[in-house]
């Protein structure tokens, strides 16, 4: 029998599994919220009860990290508050390498753990040997080692915080299903269920498998597909002990972990089978409370093949249960959280991809800032909702992407590795004439963008390895003909916005950091800013006319940075934002020679005087009428060139033309990346986040604090710019020019650890690898603390002798650009 429920609560948390939980125990404990959470059946019995119950904690992102471990000591601590336990146990972790790809990846993330303040060993096999005496060793090579991991009772866990949400004042209904949503334009009013209405001010979607059609129901899109996930569990094994490791043996797609002095084991195979339940669009079915579907030994046959050999012991155990549940995973393998970009008080935490307990604790806390401070508490760009974007509506592109990515979760996590599902999917109108050119692709967020072209005689497709692959060379040529001659990129995939209206230069002052309400034909970099100062957009604003403005962002920003933009215009203000990207193609012409190329394919004066750096200009090229914006991402003088969709290939055509006697060649993405690492450009998501503020970043330059005027962020900024900064962004040479840089990478100052690097790449015009990071001291960081240190690199767990830059190592006055 349901209680009454209320007729009204601020904030509604819809799902009673451990991520809804947690987010109502952190509501009610941290934020004294008024609360309610409403399951449709009872405590756990969607996918949190069969969960496996194994808490990692590394992560390639030092904010998920954070978060992890976050849950950890949640869990250890959780029963002294509630008198429930939770299960824990710090058993270990060993994760096992059998080739040396694998090898070297757990080397990088031994570095990584280093990094982010972990403690992973790397050790040999007759200390795995020693550790699990049952285990076959005799094919490894060796293992990492992470002794603060561990498992856990996930529906214990589950229970004692609900029974925490409980003691702090929240309201939790079991038996009450979500029906629909009463909507004002783009806002949630009340929640309609099976018992009634509920009027409110904030969802929360934790739906797990049913956040999808939860979501659905206020034209929210939550991408995430439910797969079946198996996992046998055996009788007793003699010689297992209580604190036996967990195991990852990812060369054999399979993980163990120790239960009541038997084995779990359970695995990732490469074809994995989605629930099809036979409803529109793949529903989950309502009723679906502690089932599990039956058991089916032939598809797990492989993994059974793979322990066997592993623990041999396992040919003579019985099994006690197999489990055969559904899981929700997702088209890049991270979770779902944050503020859905198509509703404006709808918050998801779903799709957690089978380490929902893992994650659980931290990720109810960072959700329940969000809902309760309207941003993020940190960079959780890896996993925030508006990494996606209309593409991911297509359920069928969702799962095949999905199918994928849970194939390649034991797979080795090569650099640069590509997705192949779903593809190609959207092209631009360069894209058969770029094959012609022999171009390889890469994806992103659905368009195929060129990465690099193959020369003849070499097949045009990436060979992935751990270390220099076969790119390096011809992205070398690339490189050069952009510094030396001239190249032209495809970068039509750039997200492009127009803002419209009376009020429409006040309200960008408002939003932006930098100034961006100069005179029309002006264009300005900036950034925009978080209330704590930290970078949430890094993009460029060109005013076409007093009441319009254009603004280029990167292609995965494209729902971020729409979203953040339209939800800070004043309310009540003359101003709209318009997607409009595919309303341009974008070709960046760029190097020495790009002037000379642009002054024979149109009649407009494009000299320096009569177009200078930081203009937009409308020229005419091949008959199309071309918005020319002089801005550069690679450090040599040219033009992104925004041209009507339809005449984006005449365009190219006649450039190509007009550029062979200057050896014009079409030039990929991983040249952009190349040639701004020598220039010192920085790159959102990586070297700026939202963890980070524009003065650490050697942005300051770019934030108007002198003008006076209202920007958001700009207590933070006014009090980050008045006192010592706890880091700053540097640039990192080894003097080994083979040392492979990709980021994560532990900065030595002195021996002795002071950050990591964010990206990393290599420099052809300066021979050497190049990384960024941040260089950390309580105490302040200044050009004396940098400059008085000597510095070391370790790259993937060997120690390299570095070189800090605070200038670029290119064009450090920026007199190219502008000539």
């Amino acid at each position: 029998m349901v209680n009454s429920l209320p007729s009204h609560a601020r904030i509604i948390v819809i799902g009673g599994g451990i991520i809804g939980c947690s987010t109502a125990y952190h509501l009610a404990r941290d934020h004294k919220a008024d609360v309610i959470l409403l399951e449709q059946g009872k405590l756990t019995s969607g996918s949190t009860w069969h969960a496996a119950g194994l808490v990692g904690q590394l992560r390639s992102s030092a904010s998920i990290t954070r978060v992890l471990k976050y849950s950890v000591e949640l869990y250890k601590k959780l029963h002294e508050e509630t008198g429930l336990e939770t299960g824990w146990k710090m058993t270990g972790c060993l994760r096992l390498a059998t080739n040396e790809d694998r090898w070297t990846e757990f080397r990088r993330l031994a570095t990584t753990a280093r990094s982010f303040g972990m403690d992973m060993h790397l050790i040999s096999p007759d200390e795995v040997k020693r550790m699990w005496p049952l285990m076959d060793t005799s094919d490894l090579i060796g293992a990492s080692w992470l002794p603060t991991d561990g498992q856990a009772s996930p529906s214990d866990i589950t229970q004692s915080l609900a029974k925490g949400a409980r003691m702090h004042g929240a309201k939790l209904f079991e038996g009450v299903r979500v029906t629909g949503f009463v909507m004002d334009g783009n806002r949630i009013t009340a929640v309609e269920t099976d018992h009634g209405r509920i009027g409110c001010e904030t969802v929360v979607n934790c739906g797990g498998q049913w956040a999808r059609q939860i979501g659905a129901m206020a034209n929210v899109s939550v991408p995430l597909q439910p797969v079946k996930h198996q996992y046998i569990v055996t009788e007793k094994i003699d010689g297992l002990s209580p604190d036996t490791p967990t195991v990852r043996d990812p060369d054999r797609r399979i993980y163990f972990k120790e239960e009541v002095g038997g084995l779990v084991m359970g695995g990732y195979e490469p074809n994995p089978q989605s629930w099809v339940t036979g409803l529109p669009g793949g529903d989950v079915p309502d009723r679906w409370e502690f089932q599990l579907f039956d058991d089916d030994y032939d598809h797990f046959e492989q993994h059974m093949e793979q322990a066997i050999a592993r623990v041999p012991a396992l040919a003579e155990s019985g099994v006690k249960q197999m489990i055969n549940g559904p899981e929700s995973f997702t088209p890049d393998g991270n979770f779902i959280l944050g503020r859905a970009p198509e509703c404006a008080n709808m918050f998801v935490g779903a799709g957690f991809n089978a380490f929902g307990i893992a994650s659980g604790g931290g990720a109810g806390w960072v959700l329940a800032e969000w809902v309760v401070r309207g941003e993020a508490p940190l960079d959780l760009w890896v996993v925030d909702i508006r990494r996606f974007s209309g593409l991911h509506r297509d359920r069928a592109w969702v799962e095949e992407r999905t199918l994928e990515a849970y194939g390649k979760h034991y797979t080795v996590a090569f650099p640069h590795e590509e997705y192949e599902s779903g593809r190609p999917r959207i092209v631009s109108p360069l894209y058969e004439r770029l094959k012609k050119h022999r171009a390889v692709f890469g994806s992103k967020l659905g368009w195929e963008r060129p990465n690099w072209f193959a020369p003849e005689d070499m097949e045009p497709k990436d060979v992935y390895s751990m270390g220099r692959q076969n790119w390096f060379g011809p992205l070398g040529e690339e490189h050069r003909a952009v510094r030396e001659k001239v190249g032209l990129f495809d970068q039509s995939s750039f997200a492009k916005f127009e803002v419209k209206g009376r009020d429409a230069a006040a309200a960008l002052e408002l939003i932006c950091a930098n100034a961006v309400a100069r005179e029309p034909g002006r264009l300005t970099y900036t950034q925009i800013l978080n209330t704590r100062g930290g970078i949430e957009c890094d993009l460029t604003v060109a005013r076409l006319a007093e009441d319009r403005f254009y603004i280029v962002t990167g292609t995965g920003s494209r729902t971020h940075d729409f979203a953040w933009i339209e939800e800070h215009l004043p309310a009540g203000a003359d101003a709209r934002i318009v997607d409009v990207t595919e309303d341009h193609g974008t070709l960046s012409l760029m190097g020495p020679a790009a002037r000379s190329v642009l002054e024979k394919v149109t009649d407009a004066e494009v000299s320096n005087a009569a177009f200078p750096f930081g203009r937009v200009r409308e020229i005419g090229i091949a008959g199309h009428k071309v918005r020319a914006l002089r801005v550069t991402y690679v450090g040599e003088p040219g033009w992104e060139l925004h041209v009507p969709i339809a005449g984006t290939g005449e365009v190219f055509d006649a450039l190509m033309a007009a550029g062979r006697p200057h050896g014009i060649r079409p030039t990929g993405y991983r040249a952009i990346e190349s040639l701004r690492l020598e220039k010192g450009y920085r790159a959102w998501g990586s070297d700026i986040t939202p963890n980070d503020n524009p003065f650490e970043a050697g942005l300051g330059w770019a934030v108007k604090l002198k003008k006076g005027t209202e920007f958001i962020g700009r207590e933070a900024c006014a009090a980050a710019a008045g006192k010592p900064l706890p880091k700053r962004l540097a640039c990192f040479t080894t003097q080994d020019p083979e040392v492979v840089l990709l980021g994560r990478e532990t900065i030595l100052r002195d021996g002795e650890p002071v950050g990591y690097l964010t990206s990393g790449g290599f420099g052809y015009t300066v021979g050497l690898p190049i990384g960024y990071g941040y260089v950390r001291n309580a105490a302040g960081v200044d050009d004396a603390f940098l400059s008085s240190g000597t510095y070391e690199l370790i790259v993937a767990n060997e120690r390299f002798a570095a070189t800090i830059h605070v200038a670029p190592l290119y064009d450090p006055q920026g007199e190219r650009v502008k000539a």
